[in-house]
């Protein structure tokens, strides 16, 4: 049987803003650990937010530059998950009610001009960042870093409209020249500025119905985007031609 692979990409872009999102700590990449918090985004009693207007902005220009329809009532919301890097336990992010939906994506692909849908596009904040003392000489220890913690990002996800690992490297690079040309972010892979989860499931050639999906979080390279999709595929194609089912997992 052949099997067709379904794609989705969900891209997390740091906007280039001089303060956090609810803060005025610096969001820069590089300071000494632990040196640009506060009791806000480090989510101690009586902090009150503030939202960062520039982050907004920057946000809405990533919308319109895909062409998303801007909605002027976005929700924020809490999405609450217990990581040693989360400090408040819970994200600061936009859900039922994001800042934009429906745009598009052109790009040139292995069958010419092609078209991504955008489903939605809305804003969230970072998490902090674990720093494992295998590479620090200190087997056996971890360590966290919060100065990431709170700076702006924004979500880009995909409709699944990808069917290859070689497409989904060309939107994602012609994407990055988007957010790179509108002066958005830096989009510095390298440091965390651009970062991608793939959804991945396979069907029947033919069939409409999706697939069980995987989802493959936090690649930050176009070439590990690409071989971590084509590991994968290659993964549920052996799953299913053995007559087992795909797990939902991450």
């Amino acid at each position: 049987m052949s099997w067709e692979a379904v794609i989705g990409l969900e891209i997390h872009v740091r906007l280039k803003t001089e303060q956090k999102l609810f803060c005025s700590d610096r969001a820069v990449f590089g300071s000494k650990p632990n040196t640009s918090i506060c009791p806000v985004c480090m989510g101690l009693p009586g902090a009150l937010p503030v939202l960062n207007s520039e982050a907004v902005n920057l946000a809405l220009r990533t919308a319109l530059a895909f062409g998303c329809t801007i909605h002027f009532e976005s929700v924020w919301a809490r999405k609450s998950y217990f990581y040693p890097d989360l400090p408040k336990g819970y994200q600061i992010t936009q859900f039922e009610h994001p800042l934009a939906t429906k745009g598009s994506v052109m790009f040139s692909g292995s069958e010419g001009d092609m078209s991504v849908s955008i489903r939605r596009v809305h804003m969230e904040e970072d998490a902090g960042k674990l720093i494992h003392g295998e590479n620090l000489g200190s087997p056996g220890k971890s360590y966290v870093d919060f100065n990431r913690t709170g700076v702006p990002l924004c979500e880009v996800v995909s409709e699944p409209d990808l069917r290859s690992s070689e497409e989904a490297r060309a939107y994602l690079g012609e994407l990055k020249s988007i957010l790179e040309y509108t002066e958005v972010s830096d989009c510095n892979m390298e440091e965390g500025s651009l970062r991608c989860d793939a959804n991945i499931s396979l069907r029947p050639e033919g069939q409409k119905e999706f697939g069980t999906r995987t989802e493959l979080k936090n690649l930050n390279s176009f070439k590990f985007v690409q071989k971590a999709i084509e590991y994968e595929v290659d993964r549920q194609t052996r799953i299913l031609e053995q007559g087992e089912n795909v797990i939902q997992e991450t």
